[in-house]
């Protein structure tokens, strides 16, 4: 899941009534805070203002998942079955479904807890590769570019798969009285390379709230609207996230009308959390694009460098400290990792600012047009592009 937090299983309390999730949420989805951490929330809070920009405020250790956002991107390259082969598909209508798959599969990834992913620090950048079973691979790279306004930005590809992304987000929090909302800006690009002629898929991302944080249960909810369109093809789905109205609704649902050259041809519906399925509107025909429990949701590991073999500013060595303190459950201990890490982070920008050197991204630039592409040019050859993406993915710092 990618906005500033996403859902979990309750904390013990000492009423039975406490201990249950919220009528109609997830139990992963809803979390009760402890004495001490109420009262860090309270102290928190009462700085706040409605619909104040969060960019600024440091947010207590114990809401934190233990990575960092640039890792958390890679949740939607859990499921890559779902879109390999997409170039295969006959019609533009079936290439189109597989990308719907691959993009609303990788949502039900959370951890347990209303959290929020370590915000990613200036410079600071993430990288992995997914050996798969038939022996062909898949290599992501993922990089913090800006920091104000913070913006991440990633890049994965498979060359054998033919299937490559490129992408940035850029998100925006603000304080709504007893929630926070998280607006994802940017966008997902997906290029199917043995496809050429669609050019890209252009995918655009929910919003994302924390409710009850001054009072009730805190729960997690998806919601607002994304799109997925294609251009040349002329394929095109707005996907409505609902949010559970006060007295009535249920969490976690979802629906899209997908549409050709304007014209309805099915209709998505369903949970993100468990089931999906799509309806051809001519025949009603319905189908599963993506089930959570079945099979499908086999999650693909992926392979990271050991700490050791790490570089300074990659994510899991540059939070070490934090994610061990937060494994220990040791709030002052993770507080003091965090800042420490933040507080050299300023000490640079600020050296940057006294030698009026602005920082230059290391596998990013930006276009003209806002996206940020990666820097590299890519071979025809798939062989040559493996070994071309793997020596700039891992090459040593500049």
């Amino acid at each position: 899941m990618l906005n500033l937090f996403s859902g979990s299983k309750p904390k013990q309390s000492s009423r039975d009534s406490e201990d249950k999730a919220l009528e109609g949420s997830e139990p992963d989805d809803t979390s009760i805070l402890d004495e001490q951490e109420g009262s860090v929330i309270t102290s928190l809070i009462s700085q706040l203002r409605i619909g104040m920009d969060l960019q600024k405020v440091s947010f207590p250790t114990f809401v934190l998942e233990p990575r960092s956002m640039l890792e958390r991107i890679t949740d939607f390259m859990s499921h890559p079955d779902l879109i390999f082969g997409a170039e295969s598909e006959s019609g533009p209508e079936e290439r189109f479904i597989r990308v719907l798959q691959y993009y609303l599969s990788g949502w039900h990834i959370k951890p347990k807890g209303v959290k929020k992913p370590y915000n990613p620090i200036l410079g600071e950048f993430f990288r992995c590769k997914y050996d798969y079973p038939d022996g062909t691979q898949g290599f992501y790279i993922s990089e913090q570019v800006s920091h104000h306004p913070p913006v991440s930005a990633y890049f994965y590809i498979s060359p054998a798969n033919k299937v490559r992304f490129t992408g940035e987000l850029k998100p925006k929090s603000k304080f709504l009285g007893n929630s926070v909302s998280t607006n994802m800006e940017g966008e997902n690009r997906v290029f199917l390379m043995g496809k050429p002629e669609d050019g890209e898929y252009i995918i655009t991302m929910p919003s994302m709230y924390a409710r009850g944080i001054l009072f009730g249960k805190m729960v997690i909810e998806l919601g607002d609207s994304c799109t997925v369109k294609n251009e040349r093809t002329g394929m095109h789905c707005d996907i409505d996230f609902k949010t559970k109205g006060f007295f009535t609704g249920s969490y976690n649902n979802l629906i899209g009308k997908v549409k050709k050259n304007g014209v309805d041809i099915g209709e998505i519906t369903g949970q993100w959390t468990h089931c999906m399925e799509y309806k051809e509107t001519k025949t009603s025909k319905k189908r599963v694009l993506f089930n959570v429990h079945s099979d499908q949701s086999k999650i693909v590991p992926k392979t990271v460098a050991d700490e050791s073999e790490q570089e300074p500013n990659e994510s899991r060595r540059l939070w070490t400290h934090l994610t061990d303190a937060i494994a220990e459950k040791n709030m002052e201990r993770a507080q003091e990792a965090k800042s420490a890490v933040e507080d050299a982070q300023r000490d640079l920008r600020k050296q940057l600012e006294e030698r009026g050197e602005k920082h230059t991204p290391r596998f990013f630039t930006q276009q003209s047009d806002g996206r940020w592409l990666p820097k590299i040019q890519l071979p025809d050859n798939p062989e040559e592009m493996v070994a071309a993406v793997q020596q700039w993915i891992w090459s040593g710092p500049p």
